[in-house]
C-alpha cells in the first residue's frame, strides 16, 4: 500500500550524507508581461469528458481566473458547465471560438480526445494563446515536430501538459536522484501499465456497433474534427475512443507522460530515440490498438552517466511488470500496477505512479525517510502552476510542452509500432521516417487532414 502522497517520503540509503547533490533546475515558463493583479481570461474546451471537468475546475479554482468561454461539440456537456460559469460564451466548433470570439480570452484548455488535440492545440499557438493541453500531446509522430516548431516560434507563450503527478513530491525526488548519478550508471529502464483494462473507457472487445444516428446532442462531424468522415458508431464516443486506432492511443498512450517523465528528465541525453520495437502476440486490428504490448525504445548516449552507448526503456501495457530475479531484487510485490523502474550499476530505484521511491542497493532495500542533500519540495498545484506563469508570476512548471515533446515522442513511437509487431524500427525524427521500413514511414508517421482541420503553421 502506498504511503501518504502529502508526506516528503521516500525510501534511501543511509550511508549518501553529506553528498550534497545537485539541484535539477525547475522548469520555469517565460512568461509574457503582465500585471500581478490581472484576470486570465480562459477558454475551455472539452468541458466535461473524462478529464475536461477535473481541469477546468482546477483551473477555475485559481483566484486570477475568468472563464471566459466553454467550447464542446457534445450539447449536453456544454449546458451543464455553463450552468457553472453563466457569463461564459459558448460554442460547440473550436474554430469559431478562435475567429469569433478571439479577443475575449488569453488562455485554453484542451481536453479533446487525443486526435483532435494537434489541430486545436496549434490553433491556439497560432493565436497567441497559452496553452494547457490533455496528454499524449499530440496524435501523430509528424505533430511532434509541428509541436516542437510552434513553441519555438511562440516563446513567450506559456504551455503546460495535463501531466498532474509531476507535481507530487515523490516524482520530483525520484528526478534529482537519477540526476544525482548517486545509484551509478543508468543500465536500462522497465515501465509499466495496468491499462488498458476498464470497459468504461476502452473497447476491450473491439465489438463494432452497426451504424446509427449520432445522439441529438452530439455534433458528430466537429468530434471527427481532422479524421476523415465516417459513420457513427455507438462504440467509439463520447468516452471510448481510445481503442481506436484514428482516435486514441490505447493504454500506452494514455499513460505515457505519467511514468516516462521522470526519465525523460532524470536525463537531459535522452532526446530522440533512435529505434523502437513492438512485441505483441496477434496481428495488428486496421480499426483497433492491439494490446498486451511489450515496446523497446532505444536511444543512442555518449555520457558517462550511461553504462552503454545505448539506454532502452522497455515500456509495456496490460499489467507486465519486469521479472525481480532478473533487475536483482528479492521476491515480493512491487508498490503499484504502474511502475518505473530504473537499474543502475549501484542499485535500482522504483517508483510507482502515485510516487512511492524504493531504492534496493545489493538485493537490499535502503532505510531512511529524508535524503540529506535534496532539495524541498514545496507543495505545489499543478493547474495553478500553469496560471501563474501565464499571468507573469514565475513558479515551477512541470511539465511544459518542451518536455512534453521528448515524454509524447517515446510514447507514440511505442504505440506506432504496434502496426509492425516484433519487427525493430529504426527511427530518424530529423527526417520523420523510420530508415529500414518504407511502409511504416508512408503508414504510421502522419494522417491525411479532413478539408478545413488541418492544423496551422505557427510561423
Amino acid at each position: 500500500m502506498e504511503t501518504p502522497l502529502n508526506r516528503r517520503k521516500f525510501l534511501w540509503t543511509t550511508g549518501v550524507a553529506g553528498l550534497g547533490l545537485a539541484t535539477h533546475a525547475r522548469s520555469f515558463a517565460q512568461a509574457p508581461a503582465a500585471s500581478p493583479n490581472s484576470k486570465l481570461r480562459v477558454l475551455s474546451i472539452g468541458v466535461v469528458g473524462t478529464i475536461g471537468s477535473e481541469d477546468r475546475h482546477q483551473v477555475a479554482a485559481h483566484p486570477s481566473v475568468e472563464i471566459a468561454g466553454l467550447c464542446d461539440v457534445d450539447a449536453l456537456a456544454l449546458a451543464k458547465a455553463a450552468s457553472d460559469h453563466p457569463g461564459a460564451f459558448t460554442c460547440a466548433d473550436y474554430r469559431e471560438a478562435f475567429s469569433k470570439y478571439g479577443d475575449k480570452f488569453d488562455a485554453v484548455i484542451v481536453a479533446t480526445p487525443d486526435h483532435s488535440h494537434a489541430p486545436i492545440m496549434l490553433t491556439a499557438l497560432a493565436n497567441n494563446k497559452h496553452v494547457y493541453g490533455q496528454k499524449p500531446l499530440v496524435h501523430q509522430l509528424e505533430e511532434i515536430v509541428m509541436m516542437e516548431k510552434a513553441i519555438a516560434a511562440r516563446p513567450h507563450l506559456v504551455t503546460q501538459v495535463g501531466n498532474q503527478r509531476m507535481a507530487l513530491p515523490g516524482r520530483r525526488a525520484a528526478v534529482e536522484i537519477l540526476r544525482s548519478g548517486v545509484l551509478g550508471k543508468a543500465v536500462e529502464a522497465h515501465v509499466w501499465v495496468n491499462s488498458p483494462n476498464d470497459r468504461a473507457y476502452f473497447n476491450l472487445d473491439r465489438v463494432i456497433e452497426p451504424p446509427s444516428p449520432p445522439p441529438p446532442n452530439l455534433n458528430w462531424d466537429l468530434w471527427l474534427c481532422a479524421t476523415e468522415t465516417t459513420p457513427y458508431h455507438a462504440g467509439i464516443a463520447p468516452v471510448v475512443w481510445r481503442s481506436w486506432w484514428d482516435y486514441g492511443s490505447n493504454g500506452l498512450g494514455d499513460w505515457g507522460c505519467h511514468v516516462l517523465d521522470v526519465i525523460i528528465y532524470g536525463f537531459d541525453e535522452l532526446q530522440s530515440p533512435v529505434a523502437v520495437q513492438t512485441n505483441c502476440p496477434e496481428a495488428p486490428n486496421p480499426l483497433f490498438h492491439t494490446h498486451p504490448c511489450n515496446s523497446t525504445i532505444t536511444y543512442a548516449v555518449s555520457s558517462d552517466k550511461f553504462a552503454r552507448k545505448t539506454f532502452a526503456i522497455h515500456y509495456r501495457d496490460s499489467g507486465q511488470p519486469v521479472s525481480r530475479a532478473a533487475i536483482g531484487l528479492p521476491p515480493g510485490n512491487f508498490a503499484d500496477k504502474n511502475m518505473t523502474v530504473v537499474v543502475c550499476e549501484n542499485g535500482v530505484l522504483t517508483l510507482s505512479a502515485g510516487g512511492f521511491i524504493e531504492v534496493w542497493r545489493d538485493g537490499k532495500l535502503t532505510k531512511g525517510l529524508d535524503m540529506p542533500g535534496l532539495p524541498e519540495f514545496p507543495k505545489m498545484n499543478h493547474w495553478h502552476a500553469w496560471v501563474d506563469n501565464c499571468l507573469g508570476r514565475k513558479a515551477e512548471l512541470r511539465s511544459p510542452f518542451k518536455d512534453a515533446i521528448r515524454m509524447t515522442e517515446a510514447t507514440l513511437l511505442a504505440v506506432k509500432a504496434s502496426r509492425f509487431p516484433n519487427r525493430e524500427l529504426l527511427w530518424d525524427k530529423s527526417t520523420l521516417s523510420f530508415t529500414n521500413q518504407t511502409e511504416a514511414s508512408k503508414t504510421i508517421v502522419r494522417r491525411q487532414y479532413r478539408e478545413g482541420f488541418a492544423p496551422p503553421a505557427v510561423v
